[in-house]
């Protein structure tokens, strides 16, 4: 029984993500898949700035690795076995290529994460914005991912469907980790780190796992990206990307899960209904972002949920 509460989310998810992928008009379909992949970054990342305290800028670096991992997997195995559905070899390909992507970057983010979170204060973010550009570089270098060309002709393996459950996964793993004694060691090294360590919480520990899942889901996002563009190159994955998730969790509230998906989704949604502006695009963008935060300096949830506010409604009509 509890087994399946927990598929619930998925089971309810999919045919609606199927539907919606099937009768929805392809713009509003683009927008909402890529919506859907922000909501996985801006999650994941708010995994480590928001949970933990810390200050990350190396989310895109982390994308790449996801994205060259998955898109060499699927072109070196695109050819059905004898035998086996094309749908079904496809699909489960895909799935393949996307948790080697996420086992990988994981496995970066232990690299990166074990040395530099022993340290305090904003190493984090110099160690990462580091580790960004020399991925970046020695992707541009290494002639068998393609170089400065990156790899095209990448399968298109990304749907809706895939991608709405995607973030569901990451959502739902989020507020499951947020909820867990593990999320609550994490709390605490945010709140007062010294204070943590002095009551037994192993805070360096709790920092790297809370880092390496947030790698490994930056690695599946990055994964379903470069699967829905068809090409995958290192222009992809610049420093520039790795602000935008930052503004995303920054503008949604430092530590909320709700924050971050409704930041991602509305900003999204910001920049397609600018595209029309061309040039004046990014200046409005940059307005919006700016008028926002001074509306709401601590991000339109703060730390708090959605599901805190339902709550907070139910108990002051019951007094």
């Amino acid at each position: 029984m509890r087994a399946l509460r927990s598929l619930a989310p998925f089971l309810l998810g999919a045919p609606v993500f199927w539907l919606v992928q099937c009768y929805a008009p392809p713009t509003l379909a683009i927008v909402l898949l890529m919506a859907g992949v922000n909501v996985i970054l801006a999650v994941s990342l708010n995994m480590v700035n928001g949970f933990t305290g810390q200050f990350s800028l190396g989310h895109a670096g982390f994308m790449a690795i996801g994205a060259y991992t998955t898109a060499k997997i699927t072109l070196a195995l695109g050819d059905p076995a004898g035998g086996v559905p094309p749908w079904l070899w496809s699909n489960g390909v895909f799935l393949l290529a996307l948790l080697a992507g996420m086992g990988l970057s994981a496995l970066m983010g232990l690299m990166v994460g074990v040395p530099s979170l022993r340290l305090r204060g904003d190493y984090l973010a110099i160690v990462t914005l580091g580790f960004n550009e020399i991925i970046r570089v020695l992707i541009e270098n290494v002639r068998w991912l393609g170089g400065a060309t990156g790899i095209s002709g990448v399968p298109p393996y990304t749907t809706l469907v895939w991608v709405g459950l995607a973030a569901l996964a990451t959502v739902v793993t989020a507020q499951r980790l947020l909820c867990s004694t593990h999320g609550r060691a994490m709390l605490s090294v945010r709140e007062d780190e010294v204070a943590a360590e002095a009551m037994g919480v192993d805070t360096v520990g709790y920092k790297v796992r809370a880092f390496a899942l947030s790698a490994a889901f930056a690695g599946l996002g990055g994964g379903l990206l470069g699967h829905y563009i068809l090409l995958v190159t290192p222009k992809s994955f610049t420093f520039v990307k790795s602000i935008e998730v930052v503004v995303m969790v920054v503008l949604g509230g430092m530590g909320s899960i709700s924050g971050a998906t409704l930041a991602a989704v509305l900003l999204t949604g910001a920049l397609e209904l600018m595209r029309g502006l061309d040039q004046y695009r990014m200046v409005m963008y940059s307005l919006l972002l700016v008028v926002l935060m001074l509306a709401r300096p601590t991000g339109l949830f703060g730390t708090r949920e959605i599901w805190e506010f339902w709550g907070a409604k139910k108990k002051k009509a019951a007094a």
